[in-house]
């Protein structure tokens, strides 16, 4: 398999160094992308009796590294950065590597790179549920702990699974929002990242279990397209979609390349004002769309605050404060105590829906 070997080192040097956050990307697996102190620590083993010391403290100079989908992904850059600058507030180093496209098996390389480095803690966000499964398995016999974020793995791949909100209510909610939108008439598509991505084909289930409700008997779901998170096959498939649907009334991105590429492509064609598009994006990036009337609303959580939960976790596990258990509670810094739910599921909390009347009171 081709990697790519472009590196960005971005990061913060307890002693010595600072770099301000970075929005864009390209990486090399094993490389330092970012980093944020230069001290190391040990994981502690997995195992079937693992019991949890909530009073134990923070160790210091844990090493932890982020994975994400695509290096190069705006929305996942923002998420890193924040995890890192956490992971400096607890005395640990961490840094961001991953592949530059987003395919099933791109990550699998990086992890095993990773578990040579002996870090404490991986976390990632999978591209494929299956395809990470292995080497994960193999990081956790040597006692590394693994954190899936914003996208899952299958649940034994890893200890705990940081969600941006509840799945149902990600799915759902958008189909809701779109169908207040249209008047609950027309016919809809959606435009996806991958095909296996874990998120995305959670979101996408539930939408569909909403269109089925009699509410929606008015409306039709067209087509699934997949963009892959690229911005110019995201524009293309927009196109697409509409050269094949002319009369196509709605679009639902769940993924924040896709609605931005979306929003553009309608922002410039005869479509404006005809055709609603909804879906999960950053404020920043969808600000112009929403103040020329390209889009009335979207939805997204805070991306910082998942990054910066995701560290805390990382670190609780690999403290020995929690193990993954469900019911078990930890402290993520400036964001609180949460609460591991059923199958190592720890929510971030309630995504927000962004407008006009919002949209300037907030920058990420």
């Amino acid at each position: 398999m081709s990697i790519s070997t472009t590196v960005r080192v971005r990061g913060f040097a307890v002693v010595a160094t600072v770099c301000v956050i970075a929005v864009t990307a390209t990486a090399c697996g094993g490389t330092t992308k970012k980093s944020s102190s230069s001290s190391s620590g040990s994981g502690s083993s997995v195992t079937s009796s693992a019991t949890a010391n909530p009073n134990a403290p923070l160790k210091t100079g844990l090493k932890i590294a982020f994975l994400p989908k695509a290096i190069n992904n705006p929305y996942e850059t923002i998420v890193d950065d924040s995890g890192i600058a956490g992971a400096k507030e607890f005395g640990g180093t961490a840094k961001e590597v991953g592949p530059s496209d987003s395919s099933a098996s791109s990550q699998v390389s990086y992890i095993n790179t990773l578990i040579q480095q002996q870090q404490n803690a991986i976390l990632l966000a999978a591209n494929d549920p299956n395809a990470v499964c292995a080497p994960l398995k193999e990081a956790m016999k040597k006692g590394i702990k693994v954190v899936a974020y914003d996208s899952d793995t299958a649940k034994d791949c890893r200890q705990l699974f940081i969600n941006q909100a509840s799945s149902e209510q990600i799915g759902r909610s958008l189909v809701q929002n779109l169908g207040k939108q249209l008047n609950y008439k027309g016919k809809i598509a959606i435009l996806s990242a991958t095909q296996n991505a874990t998120n995305q084909n959670t979101w996408i289930g539930f939408m569909k279990q909403e269109l089925a409700l009699p509410k929606y008997k008015g409306m039709t779901l067209v087509k699934v397209a997949y963009g892959d998170d690229d911005d110019q096959k995201s524009f293309q498939q927009t196109q697409g979609l509409l050269a094949a649907y002319p009369d196509l009334k709605g679009i639902i991105s769940p993924t924040t390349v896709g609605i931005a590429a979306a929003a553009r492509y309608i922002s410039s064609s005869s479509y404006k004002g005809k055709v609603v598009v909804n879906g999960l994006g950053t404020p920043n990036q969808m600000r112009k769309y929403v103040k020329d009337g390209t889009v009335a609303q979207f939805s997204l959580w805070n991306p910082k605050n998942l990054g910066y939960l995701a560290a805390y976790a990382a670190a609780a596990l690999s403290s020995g404060q929690i193990t993954g258990a469900e019911g078990e509670t930890f402290k993520a810094g400036k964001l609180g105590t949460y609460k591991i739910g059923a199958n190592g599921e720890v929510i971030l909390g309630k995504p927000t829906v962004f407008d006009k009347s919002n949209i300037d009171g907030f920058n990420f």
